[in-house]
């Protein structure tokens, strides 16, 4: 298992920093996918991801929209504690199914992005904030649900990588202190933590030197592709798990 989710890891890294955003939801879909319960799965993934938003955010750190970022504290900051307790008693199978429902939906051309791309920035950072508080302890990886939020027309392609890429860092961050509050100990699962670490950070390094190597039309193919191929994967695991219980 170890093995697995650091492959899943280093290519979601690998594809986030290429493409900006991804890599979380393919690695949440992965660790669902081998079976590990929620209240393991969301706490864990929230690590190995601040960690990689984090090197991200480092890495465009003088292209961050530091206001938006502040709204999106603002609006996603007490959710995390107000839904953590939930997540103890969430069923893995009706979240295999609402991830794949999420993946998706978030590879449907324009929908989201005609919904709210248009709003006024300090409204789409506090509605995303909003959403990573509530529905991230949920089901883990939102970036490809908030990320549309982060596509000013004024802003540059590095300003939206890297404001995003905080963003996310907040909340994997709010996410762990939330779990922390409840009692989940991240040392307890030092064992796929570190290892999982290491390769987000590997797999963005990698990434940064692929991104002049590939284009990001191919890229964004083959990254749909695998997230096709996961969600069917997590509606069926987790279809079947619902009908064995009927």
């Amino acid at each position: 298992m170890v093995w697995i989710l650091s492959l899943a890891a280093f290519v979601g890294a690998t594809l986030s920093a290429v493409a900006g955003l991804g890599g979380g939801t393919l690695l949440i879909g992965v660790m669902f996918a081998v079976g590990l319960a929620p209240v393991v799965a969301v706490p864990l993934h929230a690590a190995v991801q601040a960690v990689s938003n984090a090197s991200r955010a480092l890495a465009y750190r003088r292209d961050i929209h530091w206001p938006s970022a502040a709204w999106f504290t603002l609006s996603c900051l007490p959710l995390p504690f107000v839904t953590a307790p939930l997540i103890a008693r969430a069923d893995a199978d009706a979240i295999r199914l609402i991830l794949a429902l999420a993946i998706v939906l978030s590879l449907m051309p324009g929908v989201s992005a005609a919904l709210h791309t248009q709003w006024p920035l300090r409204r789409k950072m506090l509605v995303a904030g909003a959403l990573n508080g509530a529905v991230g302890m949920v089901i883990g990886a939102t970036g490809l649900i908030i990320g549309p939020f982060f596509l000013d027309r004024d802003w540059s392609k590095e300003t939206t990588v890297g404001t995003l890429a905080l963003c996310q860092s907040v909340g994997h961050v709010l996410k762990i202190a939330a779990f922390g509050v409840l009692g989940f100990g991240l040392l307890e699962q030092w064992t796929l933590a570190v290892p999982l670490m290491l390769a987000v950070a590997l797999g963005t390094l990698f990434g940064r030197r692929l991104m002049r190597l590939v284009s990001r039309g191919q890229f964004a193919f083959l990254f749909k592709a695998v997230l096709v191929l996961l969600a069917l994967r997590l509606a069926v695991t987790g279809s079947l798990g619902l009908l064995e219980r009927l």
